[in-house]
């Protein structure tokens, strides 16, 4: 952790206070620099010497990183300041925001997981002839390359690069391990006089390659094309974009990291159950289509996945959640951020969620405009997606007065505007909002113009899980209220038996994946703990009766902890030995409608139907059309009887 904090006021162009923010993060900070990149480096020379440094300045950090080098010193570590707080026409005081911005900046964070991806790269080129052979011939001298064509006119008198002819059926994969299946498939024959001739058309053939390069001009072979690596497209009729994809695709040779974006937990997945669908929230959401069922669980192939991080937000049991970085890490950053701006002397912070294209707009706006509210706090996440309703609440309960999300152009809006409402349901529907907005001064004049709501006087700071730190947030935000009406589909609420329906069958109770319903082994119950429901669907798809219906809420008292009888009845009693089995309506009923049955006519053979399992089996022993007896058994021959035949004769 840094002990020690390099200030630069950037040629006089911002205002630092040195003693204040040495005050607030307890930080040795040195005298502010003003050109500590260019005619004061031996400062930050020196900074680097003694170690454990932070550089306010990120803008120039490849020079603090070519000195690192050059002393053979490791690299400094950096933070904005001045673009995110900084420079502003905002005339209140910056200082608290500062310490915020520091604060968060100490935190430490894990190193981000990752696998290696090898590509040898074999290239696959697919479109027109003149332009997929005008590629290949760029490309030749760089990778393996294979080029599909629809017809065997096209086909070029030249062995520098593979040619096959065929019709593209489909595709999978990623980066390293794409695999085309192609019909009618016919390869050259490289042999012979004259023209190429091609082997017999076949179906079904499979080719492996590590990218694919599309200059179709068509509709892409995987949804959404721009997030799978190592899949090329350009327009063929535009010849800037092919070469950028040419330019690409040389590139993609070697071993890459690819990051390892979320964590899952399949003993919590919600998504199947005795192949009954329950939640598929996370398989709608996701746009690469890396997330498939895999049984009673969901399966997430690391290759496909972009990280977007909508089904970590989406997730109602936390089988699936984002760790790059870790959601935990993520609610330690809201709230050092919000303890930090109060424990400085601010009061109504507000939090601005942000992707890397958002701070991007940030410092354009700083740099060319009004900047950010000095009460706005930046907070950037890599895959805006993972800031779900959770953590907009534990913003709010944090102390933060409002929250505001400034999705990037690559942003799943309708994941973001789903979460967005859930927030607004348990936080207040003025606290959460949506910027959907690409202009820089557009967003300083919208948070410039905001009024935000009073904060929580008394902020609170939970741990645990996403649900049970929005649990406890919203209790903060909400005290003295029982409970609070959420949108249909909300992760929260109960569980509704139509009672008059409900048979007590207890299917509902075999398949529920959190075990918020339970039976009772003492007695016909159906018992319900309404905080462990994730209202994955499960128990009304499997409810033989269509007695079950969900109510979406949040409800805040105690008694949501505690189990609750949803339905119960009269067990009945065994006719034979008294023990309670069963329930007393059911046995009834089906004692009504067999009694005319046939095989259940004459004698007592109908209030077998009432008796417990035991007692049901000893009566049908002793009855006198047992179904287990059976005649006399026949001696077993043996060798004597066949030896005394032989000397009979």
């Amino acid at each position: 952790m840094a002990k020690h904090l390099i200030l630069c006021d950037c040629l006089g162009s911002q205002s630092l206070d040195a003693a204040g923010l040495s005050q607030a993060t307890g930080l040795d900070v040195a005298p502010v620099c003003s050109a500590l990149c260019t005619t004061q480096i031996n400062r930050a020379a020196a900074a680097l010497t003694q170690g454990d440094s932070l550089f306010c300045c990120t803008q120039e950090a490849r020079v603090f990183e070519a000195l690192a080098d050059d002393l053979e010193l490791p690299a400094p570590a950096t933070l904005d300041l001045r673009d995110r707080a900084g420079w502003t026409a905002d005339t209140a005081p910056t200082l608290p925001k500062m310490s915020a911005l520091v604060a968060e900046a100490l935190l430490p964070a894990d190193a981000g997981k990752s696998i290696d991806v090898v590509s040898q790269g074999l290239c696959l080129i697919m479109g027109p002839a003149p332009v997929a052979l005008q590629a290949a011939q760029a490309l030749q001298d760089h990778l393996g390359v294979t080029v599909l064509l629809d017809a065997a006119d096209d086909l070029p008198d030249s062995r520098d690069f593979d040619v096959m002819i065929g019709r593209l059926r489909r595709a999978q994969g990623a980066l390293g391990g794409f695999a085309v299946t192609i019909d009618a498939l016919q390869q050259v024959e490289p042999g012979g006089r004259g023209a190429f001739t091609l082997t017999p058309p076949r179906d079904g053939g499979v080719s492996e390659c590590d990218v694919i390069l599309d200059l179709r001009g068509t509709d892409p072979l995987f949804p959404a094309p721009e997030k799978r690596e190592g899949y090329l497209r350009a327009d063929p009729g535009h010849p800037p974009a092919v070469s950028a994809a040419i330019l690409a695709a040389s590139h993609l040779v070697g071993t890459f990291e690819k990051p390892l974006y979320v964590r899952t937990e399949p003993l919590l997945c919600a998504h199947s159950r005795a192949e009954q669908t329950g939640c598929t929230r996370c398989l709608d959401l996701c746009p690469t289509g890396a997330i498939v069922p895999g049984g009673d669980h969901v399966v997430v192939d690391p290759m496909i996945c972009a990280g977007c991080g909508a089904c970590s937000a989406a997730c109602p049991s936390g089988a699936i959640s984002y760790d790059a970085p870790a959601v935990d890490l993520t609610m330690r950053r809201i709230q050092t951020l919000a303890s930090a701006f109060l424990n400085a002397g601010g009061t109504a912070p507000r939090l601005l969620a942000h992707d890397a294209h958002g701070a991007e707009m940030i410092r354009l706006s700083a740099r060319h405009g009004r900047g950010l509210p000095a009460d706005v706090i930046p907070l950037e996440l890599p895959a805006i997606g993972a800031f779900g309703h959770a953590e907009a609440v534990a913003a709010l309960a944090a102390g933060f007065a409002s929250v505001s999300i400034l999705p990037g152009p690559g942003a799943d809006l309708g994941g973001l505007e789903t979460q967005i409402a859930l927030a607004q349901a348990i936080g207040g529907a003025d606290t959460v909002t949506l910027l959907d907005l690409s202009d820089p001064d557009a967003l300083s004049d919208r948070l410039f113009d905001e009024t935000a709501p009073a904060p929580l006087t008394t902020p609170v700071r939970p741990m645990g899980t996403r649900r049970q730190i929005t649990r406890q947030a919203a209790r903060a935000l909400h005290p003295g209220i029982d409970a609070l009406d959420l949108p249909a589909g909300a992760p929260y609420g109960a569980v509704l038996v139509d009672t008059d329906a409900c048979t007590l069958c207890l299917s509902c109770v075999s398949l529920c994946p959190s075990g918020a319903l339970g039976d009772n082994p003492d007695a016909p119950q159906l018992r319900f703990q309404e905080d462990a429901c994730l209202q994955c669907g499960l128990c009304a798809n499997i409810c033989p009766e269509d007695a079950i219906t969900y109510a979406p809420r949040l409800d805040l008292t105690d008694a949501a902890l505690t189990q609750r009888v949803l339905h119960e009845e009269e067990p009945f009693a065994c006719i034979e030995c008294g023990a309670l089995f069963g329930v007393k309506s059911t046995i009834d009923r089906i004692t009504e409608k067999l009694s005319a049955h046939a095989m259940f006519a004459g004698g007592d053979k109908i209030k077998m139907i009432q008796m417990c399992d035991n007692c049901r089996v000893n009566a049908q022993f002793h009855s006198d059309d047992n179904p287990f007896a059976g005649g006399e058994r026949p001696r077993p021959r043996t060798t004597e009887d066949y030896l005394s035949k032989r000397r009979d004769h």
